[in-house]
């Protein structure tokens, strides 16, 4: 049982920096920003999640059954991600990739102490156990002092694939193409840092303050962090309403307000990024449509343009309404990884990416969200994002893009190098 109380918060931008600096002090977080984002389907402006009451860890052997048993017993809120290897669980796949981070396949937590604020109003949740520390917390964490210029090494950023090797690799995902294999591959490419050491929380902030992305996460398990800035949201269930939000399409902003709207606009009409979205929403939709009750599966958005700080983004909207009869793991079950990071038809698309690729992609085009009490969920996309294990002082983040049969691998290439951009910026 949880004890909640209300109160009122005078500047809630602030308040979120003092909140997930204050909650670096435990073993497990999840800080979840919108960065005051708002549709139909948003629930909260900003979500903190710490301090594990209990916890499951494993690889993806038999995950999703274990998640189902967690989550339907636990029956509170659990927060945690999904690896993009689970696709393991339920296809017969294998990843035999280099992993320099070493990351579980599958991570969740029910956290003793929970913050949820929209607008001005928060909402602090904890475990009867500790309720008795809400108010201490909340001194602490309205007084908090956050500290500013921590020195930091020089993060020596390497490339996985060089650019010769990676325009090789997409001419080959081309003949695939063209022999029919596969209409459309997500490829994608990792860049590293080896014995680095970086300020997890500091490296977050900056992050956060160039992207300034809807589904922006900040979590941490122990000596495993992941810094996100992620513009996409995977799957999120609102009763037994499924919403799913594929993106795909990219183009440059620009400072002169003419040229932005011009790459906007050419962006909308690009019949390269028109089709892999469509490509993509018709996967979902098939993807949906394993727990969909009867002709509920309904593209509400189809290839609309939104504009965020580092770029524009085409985003499709499909929704469905869930038979009963599943469970809310079965939802995720059915339709993870999303197509956005595999391609079409998926699985051809996922055998393809392990051979061409060169990087176990783990956490990275996985899924970070939370299950509420109710076993309502909401997940986003592990793109745009910076990994590191502090263990093995390892740092990474990787990039990619759709390729299709229009694809030129020079413009793929700086697609890439566009969609990294801030997470170098942010590691300088």
């Amino acid at each position: 049982m949880r004890t909640s109380i209300y109160k009122f918060i005078e500047d809630p931008i602030a308040f979120k920096r003092k909140l997930v600096s204050w909650g670096q002090q435990f073993r497990e977080i999840t800080f979840l920003d919108s960065n005051s984002f708002s549709d139909e389907y948003s629930r909260f402006d900003c979500v903190l999640a710490t301090d594990a009451f209990t916890s499951i860890k494993t690889d993806y052997d038999n995950a999703f059954d274990d998640l189902k048993q967690y989550q339907q017993t636990a029956k509170d809120w659990l927060f945690g991600y999904l690896a993009y290897d689970l696709k393991n669980d339920t296809e017969h796949l294998k990843s035999d990739n280099f992993d320099g981070l070493d990351f579980p396949d599958l991570f969740f937590f029910q956290p003793k102490k929970l913050f949820l604020l929209k607008e001005d109003q928060l909402e602090i949740q904890y475990l009867n156990m500790c309720d008795d520390e809400i108010e201490e917390d909340f001194e602490n964490i309205i007084n908090y002092k956050i500290e500013t210029n921590v020195p930091a090494d020089a993060v020596l950023i390497q490339q996985r694939i060089s650019k010769q090797h990676y325009l090789d690799k997409v001419s080959k995902l081309l003949a695939h193409i063209n022999q029919g294999d596969v209409y459309e591959v997500n490829f994608c490419m990792e860049f590293f840092a080896e014995n680095a050491n970086i300020n997890p929380l500091e490296k977050f902030l900056k992050l956060n303050e160039i992207s300034q992305a809807p589904f922006t996460v900040f979590f941490k398990n122990n000596k495993q962090f992941l810094l996100s800035a992620s513009p996409e949201r995977y799957i999120k269930k609102e009763g037994d309403i499924l919403i799913s939000q594929p993106i795909k399409g990219t183009s440059k902003r620009f400072l002169d307000p003419v040229e932005d709207e011009l790459s906007k606009n050419n962006l909308a009409q690009d019949p390269k990024e028109r089709a892999e979205n469509i490509m993509i929403t018709d996967l979902v939709r098939n993807d949906l449509s394993h727990t969909a009750q009867k002709a509920s599966v309904i593209v509400k958005e189809l290839c609309g343009i939104y504009s965020f700080l580092q770029v524009h983004q085409m985003i499709s909207t499909i929704t469905s309404k869930m038979d009963l009869k599943y469970a809310p793991v079965d939802a995720l079950r059915t339709t993870f990884p999303m197509g956005s990071m595999t391609g079409a038809p998926k699985y051809a698309a996922m055998e393809i990416i392990e051979k061409l690729e060169e990087t176990k992609r783990g956490l990275y085009s996985g899924a970070v969200g939370y299950f509420s009490p109710n076993g309502d969920f909401d997940f986003n996309v592990v793109i745009r994002s910076i990994l590191y294990n502090q263990e093995k002082h390892y740092v990474s983040f990787s990039v990619g893009s759709a390729i299709t049969s229009l694809s030129i691998p020079e413009k793929e290439y700086e697609e890439c190098l566009l969609k990294a951009k801030a997470m170098h910026e942010v590691l300088q």
